[in-house]
């Protein structure tokens, strides 16, 4: 750390212990009875506790699963919690700051061992407890001035009833951490995971085996409390390496009959109903603006513990740019889309490719989350901006019977309009999703795919380009726009073979005699 950075960091520190100080006023006129029976009722609910005592972080009342993950590791002296949670959801505060205090008063912590990606990173985090143990009012008139001495800039600190707060970074030595006969009795990782480390598999095995081999080993026996928090924003992350080693385990035990205390607690942003799972603090619109902005690729991975790597099938190279034809000079063009047979909130996706000799010019698209209505009107808008009326343009929409449905959406439009874009639905047999959009990787590869100049920076555009980077088998990721993809390629390829096939016409020659 440069001596600017930790000028920076003594800096925010203070400043923290100021608003702690100022946000953790106390009732002067409180009797002692009053006092000791609003502390009882206060430590029979971590929740309750953690949202008197630190006010400065409890501006949005504590979700359910804060409520759990406390109640677990409460319940449990010996424990393995992996906490798969999205980020923004408190993970630090909660597992590095809130409970541990709250396992110190119950007097159920006698030594944590914080780890940190890095030393700075642990030391930081250690900051929080001991800003609250010198500066939180109310903390401190009901359990009394509890720190004594040590320095969170040093990692190591005390307090006056002898427990222990100690940080490291990621692979550094715990051999031989110890306060006297104590060991460490409450171990949290917080955040180990990095981009970086995530791409080489090696680091990340290293680190899986440091944790389960030097970090495990440091436990005091009978009390071994051992966290983990993060979000997934890897498939080979050491969380993820982590969650497998859990599922083994717990199948183990109970091959073997053993007391299962391990525990995987993972929550997105958003439930399978594309709910808030913490409504008190985030809202579903703010999700929604959330999610369009950073684009559904960085989204998943960052709020929805599904990381989607790009360039499996289709690699980020590969997509190259130039200045569109005029439409006339185009061998074929065709506008395909795949409007899903879900719900409003489902992408819809709408393409306009043009081919010209063996290039492929995707010239216009509509790729979002949107309803059905929403994307006739953008054709049809479309149709009218750019004159579209007198070019040889066909028409489609995948689907099969529940497609002239929404063909009919699509009439509903010209209704209004006064006129009607000559859209149908393809009928055609499909083969499986993933191997017909495979199929067309090539015309990537060989470079025959271009995309208008005028695409650019557009977000339509990037959400285009999120799902075809992202698509592979599995992925879980949406594909409409690859699958509009294919459905205009397939027609374009149908259209040109037909204009360039010529009969050729010939006397018959007379069937000789054998």
């Amino acid at each position: 750390m440069t001596d600017k950075q930790y000028e920076k960091l003594l800096r925010e520190f203070r400043e923290h212990c100021e608003r702690v100080e100022k946000t953790t006023a106390v009732d002067l006129n409180e009797t002692v009875r009053e006092k000791v029976k609003r502390i009882e009722w206060l430590e029979k609910d971590y929740v309750r506790w953690f949202e008197y005592y630190f006010p400065d972080y409890a501006k949005s009342p504590c979700a359910p699963f804060h409520r759990k993950a406390a109640n677990l590791l409460v319940k449990y002296p010996v424990i393995q919690l992996l906490l798969e949670w999205f980020r923004g959801a408190a993970k630090s505060v909660h597992v590095c700051m809130g409970i541990p205090l709250f396992l110190m008063v119950k007097k159920e912590l006698k030594f944590m061992l914080l780890i940190g990606e890095n030393e700075a990173k642990a030391k930081k985090l250690l900051s929080d407890i001991q800003a609250q143990l010198q500066f939180n009012q109310r903390f401190a008139n009901d359990y009394g001035k509890m720190y004594q001495h040590g320095d969170w800039a040093d990692g190591n600190f005390m307090t006056t009833t002898g427990v222990h707060f100690y940080a490291l970074g990621l692979g550094q030595s715990p051999r031989g951490v110890r306060n006297g006969s104590q060991r460490p009795d409450y171990i949290v990782c917080d955040d180990l995971d990095t981009k970086e480390r995530c791409k080489n598999p090696k680091r990340v095995r290293e680190a899986v085996e440091w944790i389960q081999k030097d970090l495990w080993g440091c436990f005091d026996e009978g009390r071994e409390r051992f966290v983990m928090a993060n979000n997934r924003i890897h498939k080979n992350s050491i969380l993820a390496n982590m969650v497998k080693h859990h599922d083994q385990t717990i199948k183990l035990c109970k091959e073997e009959g053993f007391k299962i205390t391990n525990f995987h607690l993972r929550v997105n942003a958003l439930d399978k109903n594309g709910e808030p799972t913490w409504p008190a603090k985030y809202t579903k619109a703010y999700w929604k603006e959330k999610f369009t902005k950073l684009g559904y690729r960085a989204a998943q991975g960052e709020y929805m513990n599904n990381p989607i790597e790009d360039g499996k099938i289709f690699k980020r190279e590969w997509i190259q740019y130039t200045k569109p034809l005029s439409l006339r000079k185009y061998d074929a063009l065709v506008i395909y889309g795949d409007l899903s047979y879900k719900k409003s909130g489902d992408f819809k996706a709408l393409k306009l490719w043009g081919k010209t000799g063996r290039q492929l010019h995707q010239l216009h698209c509509f790729v979002r989350q949107a309803s059905r209505k929403e994307a006739a009107e953008w054709l049809y808008d479309l149709y009218e901006d750019h004159n579209l009326q007198g070019a040889s343009i066909h028409y489609y929409i995948e689907g099969l019977f529940a497609m002239d449905e929404f063909v009919h959406e699509f009439d509903e439009v010209g209704d209004d309009r006064g006129y009607y874009i000559p859209i149908v639905a393809d009928k055609g047999r499909k083969d499986n999703k993933f191997t017909r959009i495979e199929a067309i990787a090539p015309y990537w590869e060989r470079r025959n795919v271009f995309y208008s100049e005028k695409l650019k920076d557009t977000s339509d555009h990037m959400a285009d380009l999120d799902q075809l980077l992202a698509f592979e088998e599995g992925s879980g990721a949406p594909d409409d726009a690859p699958d509009a993809d294919h459905g205009a390629i397939s027609k374009l390829n149908e259209f040109t073979a037909k204009q360039r096939f010529k009969p050729r016409l010939g006397k018959r020659k007379p069937k000789r005699d054998i």
